[in-house]
């Protein structure tokens, strides 16, 4: 009698213990999928345990592990665990120290050491301690294709699932197009990021100071100042394009008054260095708003194509030249923002939704069930 070493469905998952950085409230895309899968695995059944630690993620102080350590030495034996790689990759001692006692899944929302701007001696360090989580725990989730392939040799035994972002359905006051529909030229222009180098905003004020006589257009920087240096520079770089009045960087932004933002905006524009899904950009497909996105990463794929095209503008990252035309592009055709606009409203059809991203996480945190051989 031989067991057989084919695998039957998962066991439904028990109690989530779900890890996340203690600034879990701050609107970025990864606090993002990590609140509303909580709320999506809530909302199908499942008992989560919502457990934000507070740290210097994803380089810890001692008494940052200490908490991260206790909070799943509570976990009992057995139960599955479902930790922010920023803090899970990290903290290599407090998370490995239950490796094989509970069930550990880590969700990567960004390579450590794919960050803009870290000196290579950090970025080779928060590399190998991600290396050494990634290969210690039951199973990986990355957000998209793209990242899944920057994880490929990284995560040992541990398989890579994708779970991509969701998206909600259209609100009801979305609109059928652009400003044009109310008589504008559709030169509202919006970021929707942190404040951080990897995001490209100061490529973008770059881009719009060669836009200063072109009449019509605003735009809108909305998200957390995350990072203060980046912020000051930003605020320099508009003021010495003499775009103030023009540029307003508004801070974050959550519920109504982000609506109000997306009923504002005619074109999305993520100016990023590198991303691994981009959640903002099929936020703006659903409300049928077109993008400028960059090449190089997982951009492209979420912008995605319709038999028309993409339904947007691509463009390469970091560069100023090539996004400023593709702005001007935009702001100079009638006929284009209209058909990219049609094409981002039948992209919509095609978008994730919560729910079936929550599924996928829920598979992954369950067991595998083994089977018997029927023979036996």
């Amino acid at each position: 009698m031989h067991p057989s070493a084919a695998l039957t469905g998962p066991e439904p998952p028990g109690p989530v213990t779900f890890v996340v950085p203690g600034d879990v409230d701050v609107p970025t895309g990864g606090n993002i999928w990590d609140r509303r899968v909580r709320d999506e695995l809530a909302a199908a059944g499942h008992a989560v345990a919502w457990r934000p630690v507070r740290g210097t993620w994803p380089r810890p102080s001692p008494a940052d592990g200490q908490r991260l350590g206790q909070v799943l030495t509570a976990v009992p034996d057995g139960g599955a665990v479902l930790l922010d790689g920023l803090v899970a990759c990290g903290a290599g001692d407090a998370v490995l120290a239950h490796a094989g006692r509970v069930r550990l899944v880590v969700v990567v929302h960004l390579p450590l050491a794919d960050e803009t701007g870290l000196d290579p001696a950090v970025a080779a360090d928060l590399d190998a301690s991600e290396r050494r989580v990634l290969t210690g725990v039951d199973a990986v989730v990355a957000t998209s294709a793209w990242a899944a392939g920057r994880l490929a040799g990284r995560t040992g035994s541990a398989p890579v699932v994708v779970a991509e972002p969701g998206t909600d359905p259209p609100p009801a006051h979305a609109r059928s197009g652009g400003h044009e529909d109310r008589g504008g030229v559709g030169g509202h222009l919006m970021c929707l990021a942190a404040v951080t180098p990897r995001k490209g905003q100061r490529v973008l004020a770059g881009a719009l100071s060669r836009l200063v006589a072109a009449p019509g257009w605003r735009a809108r920087c909305v998200g957390p100042l995350r990072d203060p240096a980046e912020a000051a520079a930003l605020a320099a770089d508009v003021a010495a394009a003499r775009l103030a009045g023009r540029v307003d960087v508004t801070g974050p932004a959550e519920g109504a008054a982000l609506e109000a933002h997306w009923r504002w905006v005619d074109l999305l524009v993520v100016p990023s260095l590198v991303e691994t899904y981009g959640m903002v950009v099929t936020e703006a497909l659903a409300r049928g708003v077109p993008a400028v996105v960059t090449t190089g990463s997982a951009l492209p794929a979420t912008l995605g194509r319709t038999p028309a095209g993409p339904p947007g503008l691509l463009v390469p990252p970091g560069d100023v030249p090539a996004l400023a035309d593709a702005l001007a592009l935009w702001l100079a055709d009638a006929a284009l923002r209209r058909d990219l606009a049609a094409r981002a409203r039948q992209r919509a059809a095609d978008l994730p939704r919560w729910p079936a991203t929550a599924a996928t996480v829920a598979a992954t945190l369950a067991p595998p069930r083994p089977s018997r051989d029927p023979r036996v």
